[in-house]
Protein backbone atom coordinates (compact mmCIF):
# COMPACT_ATOMS: atom_id res chain seq x y z
CA UNK A 1 0.00 0.00 0.00
CA UNK A 2 1.42 3.75 -0.76
CA UNK A 3 2.16 5.59 2.05
CA UNK A 4 0.22 8.70 2.77
CA UNK A 5 3.52 11.11 2.46
CA UNK A 6 3.68 9.59 -0.83
CA UNK A 7 -0.06 10.44 -1.88
CA UNK A 8 0.09 14.17 -0.35
CA UNK A 9 3.70 14.43 -2.36
CA UNK A 10 1.89 13.52 -5.41
CA UNK A 11 -0.97 15.19 -4.98
CA UNK A 12 1.48 18.61 -4.69
CA UNK A 13 2.67 17.63 -7.82
CA UNK A 14 -0.02 17.78 -9.48
CA UNK A 15 -0.99 20.88 -8.55
CA UNK A 16 2.56 22.18 -9.74
CA UNK A 17 1.90 20.63 -13.08
CA UNK A 18 -1.28 22.40 -13.55
CA UNK A 19 0.56 25.80 -12.55
CA UNK A 20 2.89 24.89 -14.97
CA UNK A 21 0.30 24.43 -17.37
CA UNK A 22 -1.14 27.30 -16.70
CA UNK A 23 2.62 29.20 -17.79
CA UNK A 24 2.40 27.74 -20.81
CA UNK A 25 -0.85 28.96 -21.79
CA UNK A 26 -0.88 32.67 -20.50
CA UNK A 27 -2.70 35.69 -21.07
CA UNK A 28 -5.19 35.35 -24.48
CA UNK A 29 -3.71 32.87 -25.96
CA UNK A 30 -5.71 29.37 -26.33
CA UNK A 31 -4.73 26.09 -24.55
CA UNK A 32 -6.20 22.74 -23.85
CA UNK A 33 -6.68 23.74 -19.96
CA UNK A 34 -9.58 20.93 -19.47
CA UNK A 35 -8.27 17.97 -20.74
CA UNK A 36 -4.86 18.56 -19.45
CA UNK A 37 -6.36 19.14 -15.90
CA UNK A 38 -8.71 16.17 -15.60
CA UNK A 39 -4.89 14.12 -16.08
CA UNK A 40 -3.00 16.25 -13.93
CA UNK A 41 -2.94 13.65 -11.24
CA UNK A 42 -2.48 10.22 -13.17
CA UNK A 43 0.42 12.45 -15.08
CA UNK A 44 1.91 13.34 -11.42
CA UNK A 45 1.63 8.91 -10.19
CA UNK A 46 3.11 8.18 -13.86
CA UNK A 47 6.40 10.04 -13.76
CA UNK A 48 7.07 10.64 -10.28
CA UNK A 49 6.25 6.76 -9.37
CA UNK A 50 6.01 4.40 -11.82
CA UNK A 51 7.42 5.20 -15.30
CA UNK A 52 10.95 3.76 -15.48
CA UNK A 53 12.66 6.29 -17.42
CA UNK A 54 15.70 8.85 -17.09
CA UNK A 55 16.47 12.04 -18.66
CA UNK A 56 19.86 10.95 -18.97
CA UNK A 57 19.05 7.56 -21.33
CA UNK A 58 16.35 8.31 -23.43
CA UNK A 59 17.38 5.90 -25.93
CA UNK A 60 17.47 3.15 -23.58
CA UNK A 61 15.54 0.26 -25.06
CA UNK A 62 14.60 -1.09 -21.57
CA UNK A 63 12.73 2.08 -20.50
CA UNK A 64 8.68 2.49 -20.02
CA UNK A 65 6.59 4.28 -22.56
CA UNK A 66 4.62 6.71 -22.68
CA UNK A 67 1.77 7.13 -25.30
CA UNK A 68 -0.38 10.57 -24.96
CA UNK A 69 -3.16 9.35 -27.49
CA UNK A 70 -5.46 12.47 -26.39
CA UNK A 71 -2.22 14.78 -28.07
CA UNK A 72 -4.08 17.80 -27.37
CA UNK A 73 -3.54 17.51 -23.70
CA UNK A 74 0.35 17.80 -24.36
CA UNK A 75 0.58 20.45 -22.05
CA UNK A 76 0.29 18.30 -18.39
CA UNK A 77 2.60 16.05 -20.28
CA UNK A 78 5.57 19.18 -21.26
CA UNK A 79 4.83 20.36 -17.50
CA UNK A 80 6.04 16.19 -16.61
CA UNK A 81 8.86 16.54 -18.35
CA UNK A 82 10.17 19.84 -17.50
CA UNK A 83 9.73 19.27 -13.71
CA UNK A 84 11.89 15.66 -14.61
CA UNK A 85 14.21 17.89 -16.17
CA UNK A 86 14.34 16.83 -19.84
CA UNK A 87 14.57 20.54 -20.94
CA UNK A 88 14.87 23.27 -19.53
CA UNK A 89 11.99 25.92 -17.67
CA UNK A 90 12.56 28.45 -20.01
CA UNK A 91 10.57 26.61 -22.66
CA UNK A 92 7.43 26.79 -21.25
CA UNK A 93 7.23 30.37 -21.85
CA UNK A 94 8.04 29.56 -25.21
CA UNK A 95 4.83 27.08 -25.86
CA UNK A 96 3.42 27.08 -29.27
CA UNK A 97 5.76 29.43 -30.49
CA UNK A 98 8.18 29.19 -33.75
CA UNK A 99 11.09 29.80 -31.35
CA UNK A 100 10.08 26.98 -29.19
CA UNK A 101 10.62 23.50 -28.46
CA UNK A 102 7.18 22.72 -27.47
CA UNK A 103 4.33 23.07 -29.63
CA UNK A 104 0.46 22.15 -29.74
CA UNK A 105 0.93 18.07 -29.96
CA UNK A 106 3.42 15.92 -29.04
CA UNK A 107 6.57 15.69 -31.02
CA UNK A 108 9.48 13.48 -31.66
CA UNK A 109 11.88 16.66 -31.55
CA UNK A 110 10.72 16.93 -27.61
CA UNK A 111 13.06 14.50 -25.25
CA UNK A 112 11.30 12.13 -23.62
CA UNK A 113 8.21 12.28 -26.31
CA UNK A 114 7.98 8.54 -27.55
CA UNK A 115 5.15 9.46 -30.38
CA UNK A 116 3.66 11.85 -32.57
CA UNK A 117 0.17 12.46 -31.97
CA UNK A 118 -2.84 14.67 -31.94
CA UNK A 119 -4.80 12.94 -34.81
CA UNK A 120 -7.12 11.02 -32.33
CA UNK A 121 -7.68 7.34 -31.82
CA UNK A 122 -4.12 6.30 -33.61
CA UNK A 123 -2.33 6.44 -30.44
CA UNK A 124 -3.28 2.65 -29.08
CA UNK A 125 -2.44 1.26 -32.63
CA UNK A 126 1.35 3.03 -32.07
CA UNK A 127 1.60 1.54 -28.24
CA UNK A 128 0.23 -2.21 -29.28
CA UNK A 129 3.11 -2.04 -31.98
CA UNK A 130 5.46 -0.53 -29.25
CA UNK A 131 4.48 -3.84 -26.81
CA UNK A 132 5.02 -6.40 -29.15
CA UNK A 133 8.11 -5.31 -30.56
CA UNK A 134 9.17 -4.66 -26.50
CA UNK A 135 8.05 -8.12 -26.06
CA UNK A 136 9.45 -9.93 -28.79
CA UNK A 137 12.63 -8.37 -27.19
CA UNK A 138 12.56 -9.50 -24.11
CA UNK A 139 12.06 -6.03 -23.07
CA UNK A 140 11.15 -5.95 -19.24
CA UNK A 141 9.49 -2.68 -20.00
CA UNK A 142 5.57 -1.55 -20.45
CA UNK A 143 3.93 0.38 -22.57
CA UNK A 144 0.92 3.02 -21.44
CA UNK A 145 -1.35 4.44 -23.45
CA UNK A 146 -3.94 7.55 -22.43
CA UNK A 147 -6.43 7.83 -24.79
CA UNK A 148 -9.75 10.32 -24.30
CA UNK A 149 -13.30 9.55 -23.40
CA UNK A 150 -14.07 11.20 -26.96
CA UNK A 151 -11.86 9.71 -28.79
CA UNK A 152 -13.41 6.19 -27.86
CA UNK A 153 -15.91 7.22 -31.38
CA UNK A 154 -12.43 6.48 -33.48
CA UNK A 155 -12.55 3.28 -35.53
CA UNK A 156 -9.02 2.73 -35.33
CA UNK A 157 -9.05 2.52 -31.97
CA UNK A 158 -11.51 -0.67 -31.34
CA UNK A 159 -9.45 -2.01 -34.14
CA UNK A 160 -6.09 -1.77 -31.74
CA UNK A 161 -7.90 -2.82 -29.11
CA UNK A 162 -8.88 -6.17 -30.94
CA UNK A 163 -5.92 -6.78 -31.87
CA UNK A 164 -3.65 -6.29 -28.30
CA UNK A 165 -6.33 -9.20 -26.99
CA UNK A 166 -6.10 -11.30 -30.00
CA UNK A 167 -2.08 -11.39 -29.80
CA UNK A 168 -2.24 -11.03 -25.52
CA UNK A 169 -0.25 -8.13 -25.04
CA UNK A 170 -0.14 -8.05 -21.33
CA UNK A 171 2.73 -5.61 -21.29
CA UNK A 172 0.48 -2.57 -22.30
CA UNK A 173 -1.59 -0.97 -19.94
CA UNK A 174 -3.87 1.90 -21.51
CA UNK A 175 -5.93 4.51 -19.58
CA UNK A 176 -9.54 6.26 -20.39
CA UNK A 177 -9.42 9.90 -19.05
CA UNK A 178 -13.13 9.44 -19.08
CA UNK A 179 -14.13 13.28 -18.16
CA UNK A 180 -17.23 13.00 -20.04
CA UNK A 181 -16.99 16.24 -21.91
CA UNK A 182 -14.84 16.90 -25.45
CA UNK A 183 -14.78 19.89 -27.78
CA UNK A 184 -18.46 20.50 -28.26
CA UNK A 185 -19.87 19.58 -25.01
CA UNK A 186 -21.02 16.68 -22.65
CA UNK A 187 -19.35 13.27 -24.63
CA UNK A 188 -22.73 11.50 -24.32
CA UNK A 189 -24.71 13.91 -26.11
CA UNK A 190 -22.37 14.07 -29.21
CA UNK A 191 -21.45 10.08 -29.59
CA UNK A 192 -22.68 8.73 -26.51
CA UNK A 193 -20.57 5.45 -25.86
CA UNK A 194 -22.28 3.88 -22.75
CA UNK A 195 -20.89 0.68 -20.47
CA UNK A 196 -16.88 1.78 -21.42
CA UNK A 197 -16.12 -0.84 -18.62
CA UNK A 198 -18.18 -3.38 -20.36
CA UNK A 199 -17.82 -2.50 -23.67
CA UNK A 200 -13.82 -2.99 -23.11
CA UNK A 201 -14.08 -6.53 -20.95
CA UNK A 202 -16.09 -7.72 -24.09
CA UNK A 203 -13.38 -7.15 -26.54
CA UNK A 204 -10.68 -9.06 -24.47
CA UNK A 205 -9.09 -7.00 -21.99
CA UNK A 206 -9.38 -6.57 -18.22
CA UNK A 207 -11.03 -3.70 -16.69
CA UNK A 208 -10.45 -1.67 -13.75
CA UNK A 209 -11.63 1.64 -12.46
CA UNK A 210 -10.07 4.40 -10.26
CA UNK A 211 -10.88 7.75 -8.95
CA UNK A 212 -8.52 9.93 -11.94
CA UNK A 213 -8.02 12.85 -8.78
CA UNK A 214 -6.82 10.07 -6.00
CA UNK A 215 -3.16 9.56 -6.39
CA UNK A 216 -3.76 5.86 -4.14
CA UNK A 217 -6.60 4.77 -6.20
CA UNK A 218 -4.32 5.24 -8.84
CA UNK A 219 -1.50 3.76 -8.26
CA UNK A 220 -3.47 0.53 -6.92
CA UNK A 221 -5.17 0.14 -10.73
CA UNK A 222 -2.08 0.39 -12.21
CA UNK A 223 -0.39 -2.03 -10.44
CA UNK A 224 -3.27 -4.22 -10.57
CA UNK A 225 -3.24 -3.90 -14.20
CA UNK A 226 0.93 -4.65 -14.28
CA UNK A 227 -0.10 -8.22 -12.69
CA UNK A 228 -2.45 -9.31 -14.93
CA UNK A 229 -1.21 -11.97 -17.75
CA UNK A 230 -2.23 -13.24 -20.91
CA UNK A 231 -4.41 -9.76 -21.59
CA UNK A 232 -3.79 -6.23 -22.22
CA UNK A 233 -5.44 -4.29 -19.10
CA UNK A 234 -7.58 -0.98 -19.03
CA UNK A 235 -7.96 1.80 -16.55
CA UNK A 236 -11.00 4.05 -16.51
CA UNK A 237 -10.01 6.94 -14.79
CA UNK A 238 -13.63 9.20 -13.26
CA UNK A 239 -11.97 12.65 -13.79
CA UNK A 240 -13.73 16.05 -13.97
CA UNK A 241 -12.09 18.22 -17.11
CA UNK A 242 -10.74 21.45 -15.64
CA UNK A 243 -10.17 20.25 -12.38
CA UNK A 244 -8.43 22.73 -10.12
CA UNK A 245 -10.04 25.12 -11.56
CA UNK A 246 -13.57 26.01 -10.32
CA UNK A 247 -15.09 28.35 -13.42
CA UNK A 248 -13.07 25.79 -15.84
CA UNK A 249 -14.77 22.27 -14.39
CA UNK A 250 -16.85 20.49 -16.41
CA UNK A 251 -16.96 23.44 -18.82
CA UNK A 252 -16.41 22.42 -22.62
CA UNK A 253 -15.02 26.59 -23.47
CA UNK A 254 -12.19 25.79 -21.49
CA UNK A 255 -11.76 22.57 -23.50
CA UNK A 256 -9.41 24.97 -25.73
CA UNK A 257 -10.05 28.23 -24.26
CA UNK A 258 -8.66 31.62 -23.87
CA UNK A 259 -8.27 32.81 -20.92
CA UNK A 260 -8.09 36.97 -20.48
CA UNK A 261 -6.09 38.28 -17.55
CA UNK A 262 -8.78 38.13 -15.00
CA UNK A 263 -9.53 34.50 -15.65
CA UNK A 264 -5.80 33.93 -15.23
CA UNK A 265 -5.20 35.54 -12.38
CA UNK A 266 -8.01 33.97 -11.02
CA UNK A 267 -6.92 30.80 -11.85
CA UNK A 268 -3.29 30.89 -10.60
CA UNK A 269 -5.28 32.28 -6.85
CA UNK A 270 -7.33 29.39 -6.87
CA UNK A 271 -3.56 27.16 -7.95
CA UNK A 272 -1.85 28.32 -5.53
CA UNK A 273 -4.26 28.45 -2.70
CA UNK A 274 -5.33 24.63 -3.36
CA UNK A 275 -1.36 24.18 -2.93
CA UNK A 276 -0.49 25.97 -0.02
CA UNK A 277 -3.09 23.92 1.63
CA UNK A 278 -1.69 20.80 0.27
CA UNK A 279 1.92 21.66 1.53
CA UNK A 280 0.49 22.79 4.60
CA UNK A 281 -0.80 18.99 5.18
CA UNK A 282 2.40 17.42 4.29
Amino acid sequence: MVSESTVKELNSIAQKLRVDVLEMIGINNAGHLGGSYSLAETIAVLYFYRLKISKNKLNDPNRDRLILSKGHAALIQYAALCEKGFFPREELKRTKTLKGLLQGHPDLSIPGIEAVTGSLGQGLSVGVGMALALRLDKSPARVFVIMGDGEQSEGQLWEASQAAAAHKVDNLTAFIDWNKVQAMGPTKEIFNIPNLDRKWAAFGWEVFKADGHNPAAIIEAVEKAGAIKGKPSLVILDTIKGKGVSFAEGNAAYHNGILDEAAYNNALKELESANAVTKARM
